[in-house]
């Protein structure tokens, strides 16, 4: 498809380094539009760190009114799966961007495989039977140059037919690979004659077996980037020193227009795993419930959590892009998920830990509908009903027998009001065998309904509460980060992972008591439990248990202790 030539955008428009590159670009008529791409590897799925890069990618060509696609980099058989390209493709919905055209590398492995024979025909490939260890060790160092294989002159027909032979399925894994023939004295390791293509027998979820010989990725990625029409290949920092490599892949493969790549710098976010190899690891060996389990930092995982996309989005909005190595406070992402949920879910009223209290002057066979601001962001959505009566249930927290200084909630000296309903001041108490406070009895005034009274006296505590007449039984999952130290990808190995994973990450409450306004909530709504926090349905729900797992704390609750 053909793109339209873009229009540079006004002056002052919000930019970045990236974005005055291409403005740049499109000024001196390098390219005439602008078309990206998102690559992942279908091996894993997506984490925090790739929202930043969906940002990046899908953003610029928002930005410049081009397209992005996105790609499945499949050259690994080995590792890849079709739920991970599904829940890919999900995850890039679910943050708001719409790609233009789904491809795979493997779609051009017939035009990857010519370009291998064309570099054999120009001289600029080999193939080399070197073992792996022997490639490694005559490679060099950072300070030393590398050696010539002793296979790097080797004719030009051979190399072809051997590579052909590699192609037919004529030798063993490992046995034999092509290199490209660059430089083994070069400053870039990248550049010491790298293996483009090695003997994989594996089935492919695409190819299946038509294919025994894969391209590495340094050399399937600027083909595909240039075969696709890309004219700016974003990604992140560590590929910054393979630049040279994706450059003289195109040129010595005589791409046209060739595409220009521009580095970023990485998200990492500190108390999170950014790495999919590991964050495989604690899935597969049951630290966690799976890749959607709301304590993993995958956007899975921050969708069950509650996250809503455009928090996300706003988080990688302020971080911005830079070439700077930074780790990221988890507290900014919990800020932009407060913000947005605080603007926009729905207020209701949950008791996560009751305590029964009975009003003893309330008439016992009474029943009454007060109201409550559904939003208070949100006028326009005014007020819904919640149904009182003499028994309610109120946090356990929120009473004290012998409270200390400053305590405004209900204890025997202090009259408090309920959210919407009446003043209330304490009476009594029952106790178990143990002593432990099981029922509080209180007595009420019947004109302070809403919070007025005749006499205009004022209260300083306001407690939550559900009617226990219709209330319905819930449980609640409280979550925490999921490692106590900053740094988790500085670990290594499983068994450092769980040396270092929180024991207190997650807290299951039962016999949580839910208004009747909550028993109809479907999967993913997000609510605002009054002075609780912010909650959303979970999955696992069922019509007899609803489960809310609470998204963000109404406090900063990663502050460092």
């Amino acid at each position: 498809m053909e793109l339209e030539k873009n229009i540079i955008p006004a002056e002052g428009a919000p930019s970045n380094f990236i974005h005055d590159f291409i403005d740049e670009d499109l000024r001196t008529g390098v390219y005439p539009y602008v078309q990206t791409r998102f690559p992942p590897e279908p091996n894993g799925y997506l984490h925090i760190g790739h929202a930043k890069a969906i940002c990046i990618d899908f953003g610029t060509a928002e930005k410049y009114g081009g397209k992005c696609n996105l790609r499945l980099d499949d050259t690994n058989p080995t590792k890849e799966d079709v739920e991970y390209v599904d829940a890919i493709k999900k995850d890039i919905e679910w943050l708001g961007f719409k790609w233009d055209q789904v491809f795979f590398a493997s779609d051009y492995f017939d035009f990857i495989y010519e370009c291998a024979v064309m570099l054999i025909d120009k001289g600029l490939a080999y193939v080399d039977e070197s073992s792996a260890d022997e490639i490694r060790a005559l490679r060099g160092t950072l300070t030393e140059a590398g050696t010539n294989s002793p296979y790097r002159d080797r004719p030009i027909e051979e190399s072809r037919e051997l590579f052909r032979r590699m192609t037919a399925g004529e030798f063993d894994e490992g046995s034999m690979v092509l290199r490209a023939k660059i430089d083994m004295s070069s400053s870039n390791l990248n550049m010491r004659d790298p293996v483009i293509y090695r003997i994989l027998k594996a089935h492919h979820h695409r190819t299946g077996d038509k294919w025994c010989v894969y391209p590495m990725y340094d050399f399937a990625h600027p083909l595909s980037d240039a075969r696709e029409g890309v004219t700016h290949s974003l990604c992140s920092l560590e590929f910054e020193n393979h630049r040279p490599l994706y450059d003289w892949v195109l040129v010595a493969c005589e791409l046209k227009q060739p595409p220009r790549q521009i580095e970023f710098a990485r998200m990492n976010v500190n108390y999170t795993l950014t790495s999919k190899r590991k964050c495989l690891k604690l899935v597969n060996d049951g630290l966690v419930s799976g890749w959607d389990d709301p304590r993993m930092a995958t956007i899975c995982g921050m969708r069950r959590r509650g996250y809503p996309a455009a928090a996300v989005r706003a988080f990688v909005d302020k971080i911005g892009v830079s070439k700077a190595y930074s780790v990221i406070d988890y507290a900014l992402l919990e800020s932009c998920v407060r913000d947005d949920l605080n603007l926009n879910a729905d207020r209701a009223m949950a008791v996560l830990r009751p305590l029964k209290v009975i009003i003893d002057n309330y008439p016992e066979n009474q029943s009454e509908v007060v109201e409550v601001e559904i939003n208070p962001n949100k006028s326009e959505l005014g007020k819904k009903g919640v149904t009182f009566s003499r028994e309610i249930y109120i946090e356990q927290d929120d009473f004290m027998l012998d409270p200390p200084g400053k305590y405004f909630r209900l204890c025997p000296t202090k009259e408090v009001r309920l959210k919407g309903a009446y003043y209330i001041k304490y009476a009594s108490h029952e106790t178990d065998e143990n002593g432990n406070i099981t029922v509080v009895h209180c007595t009420y005034d019947p004109e302070s309904r809403g919070g007025e009274t005749p006499d205009g006296r004022k209260v300083k505590g306001t407690l939550h509460w559900v009617n226990a007449l219709d209330c319905k039984d819930a449980t609640v999952r409280l979550y925490d980060r999921l490692f106590n130290v900053e740094n988790p990808s500085d670990e290594e190995g499983v068994s450092s992972f769980a040396d270092n994973l929180n024991p207190n990450s997650l807290e299951t409450l039962t016999g949580c008591k839910i208004g009747n306004d909550l028993v109809n909530a479907n999967v993913g709504d997000t609510f605002q439990f009054m002075r609780q926090g912010y909650f959303c349905v979970d999955p696992d729900s069922t019509a007899d248990n609803i489960i809310f797992n609470r998204t963000v704390a109404l406090k900063d609750s990663f502050a460092k202790k």
